[in-house]
């Protein structure tokens, strides 16, 4: 049923504000452009109102679900290509056309480490893409193959590079014409999608890889910090070089450590410790060259290499990493605040970061205490595997490389093992796993898989936001969290069986 002016009002019903909030209001749309209006400026404007009403039965209707991080759904794999470009995108399609009962409307497809001579074809087949009756493909999040050996999880090892060249490294691994600046890079599309996101996972102590950051980012190119043992100045010097995002927090990361919380530590980045007049800062502040701390012996790496892939999640790891414990020296003649409640300004913005919140890849204390620390950077994600389906029942199914995962609930095993192998957590699980384990109200566990992602990614005027001219990208949640019907660029494309 469609509307005879184009006008949509969605009525009796709460919506979430970008600060986490619910407020019970309506909203109008215009189904021709897909987009959301202005009620009062449309009316006084066109002298009309919405031909159709929507009774949504005191209900929420959120923005479109974001996944920034997702390896697959619906038997299809993002990192697996078998020479059919045909072949490849028609799995796209079905993803994209299935993924939305979960609420997802907007999604960035992730392939983990591969040959590297695939990585310019997949990338290119990995453009913006939009269609009317499914969820919009963003672009592309390359995590790998830039990444640390000890913290590799499921990604081959044999695979890994590091940056010698250091951008040029970049451009010889992705392809030049993938890395172009964002105008270009979308140019050299169809010219269709106004939008497009390119995500880069990579630990920035890999030799090279720090010196690239700056670059990347002018390009329009995400830098996230992932599968990286960094030490906190290192990825201090990072986020100070542009990145925006951690991959997967807590996952294939050196765990907190109180001399030395290194990754997990920039949730709670010091004022003092980011200041150029620090009170304490390392007595050597330029760290060692960085190739010398991590080189892997290749011995090791053939080994690895012959055990063949692990199956594992990707953001798994049992290696542990020992702190670097860092020598302070205490300075004189800094001057402290003293107005009761005033933080001192950081020199830098702290990154967004991800939670994977399925019980399985952070315990609900950890998921806590990262939001507690940092609620405005939280960002829920799948980091789902091929197996996502909600449909799929319980019991053994098929992998790759002859091996077999056994499904119970939302966890996945090694077939004849206790190894696990991952999850199949649906976004819209993560939010109501998320309130529980957080405490936090629906609405502002919404905002961390709606605005929080689209801000991390530059697409805030555009989606995971109720804004006026923003996508008319919805979802309709009851009080529980479940997901009711969902609606792309003004038109519903999913609703839940009576």
């Amino acid at each position: 049923m469609s509307s005879t002016n184009g006008l949509i009002c969605f009525t009796n019903c709460l919506l979430p504000t970008e600060d986490g909030g619910l407020v019970q209001k309506d909203l109008w749309i215009d189904e021709r452009r897909g987009v959301i209006l202005d009620s009062q400026r449309t009316f006084f404007q066109r002298k009309e109102r919405p031909d159709r009403i929507v009774d949504l039965g005191g209900n929420i209707l959120s923005p479109g679900f974001i996944d920034i991080q997702i390896n697959g759904a619906y038997n299809f794999d993002f990192s697996v290509y078998e020479g059919d470009d045909e072949a490849y995108r028609a799995g796209l399609r079905r993803v994209a056309e299935n993924i939305v009962e979960t609420g997802v409307t907007s999604l960035l497809p992730t392939i983990i480490t591969q040959e590297r001579s695939l990585y310019p074809k997949l990338l290119h087949l990995l453009r913006p893409y939009s269609a009317p009756n499914s969820a919009t493909l963003l672009g592309w999040h390359a995590e790998g193959p830039f990444i640390q050996f000890a913290k590799r999880g499921a990604h081959a090892p044999q695979f890994l590079v590091s940056a010698k060249e250091e951008l040029k490294s970049f451009e010889d691994v992705y392809g030049k014409e993938n890395l172009a600046e964002t105008e270009d890079w979308l140019m050299a599309g169809d010219g269709l999608d106004a939008v497009g996101v390119r995500v880069i996972t990579a630990a920035p102590e890999i030799d090279g890889v720090m010196p690239s950051v700056e670059e990347l980012v002018r390009r329009g190119i995400v830098f996230s910090i992932g599968h990286s043992i960094a030490s906190t100045d290192i990825a201090t010097a990072a986020v100070q070089r542009g990145a925006r995002l951690i991959t997967h927090l807590f996952n294939a990361m050196p765990q907190l450590h109180h001399r030395d919380p290194s990754i997990i530590g920039l949730l709670g980045a010091s004022p003092h410790l980011s200041s150029a007049q620090s009170p304490t800062s390392p007595t050597q502040p330029q760290f060692p060259k960085l190739s010398s701390l991590h080189r892997v012996p290749s011995v090791v790496k053939r080994a690895a290499a012959q055990e063949g892939p692990k199956a594992t999640s990707e953001a798994f790891d049992d290696v542990q990493t020992p702190p670097q414990t860092p020598v302070l020296r205490a300075q004189e003649g800094f001057e402290l605040g003293l107005q009761k409640g005033k933080v001192a300004d950081l020199s830098f913005e702290r990154p967004f970061y991800e939670l994977i919140v399925d019980g399985i890849h952070s315990h609900p204390n950890s998921v806590r205490l990262a939001y507690s620390a940092y609620p405005e950077g939280c960002i829920l994600i799948t980091d789902a595997m091929k197996i996502l389906d909600p449909h799929l029942k319980d019991g053994v199914h098929e992998w790759r490389d002859g091996k077999r995962f056994v499904k119970d609930g939302d966890k996945l095993y090694l077939e004849g093992t206790d190894t696990l192998a991952g999850s199949v957590v649906t976004l819209d699980k993560c939010v109501r796993n998320f309130s529980r384990f957080t405490g936090c109200s629906l609405g502002e566990a919404i905002r961390c898989a709606t605005f929080n992602p689209a801000r991390c990614l530059g697409l805030e005027h555009k989606k995971g936001t109720l804004r006026p001219g923003a996508d008319a990208d919805l979802v309709v949640l009851d009080r529980k969290g479940k997901v009711l019907n969902t609606w792309v660029k003004g038109r519903e494309v999913w609703k839940r069986a009576e």
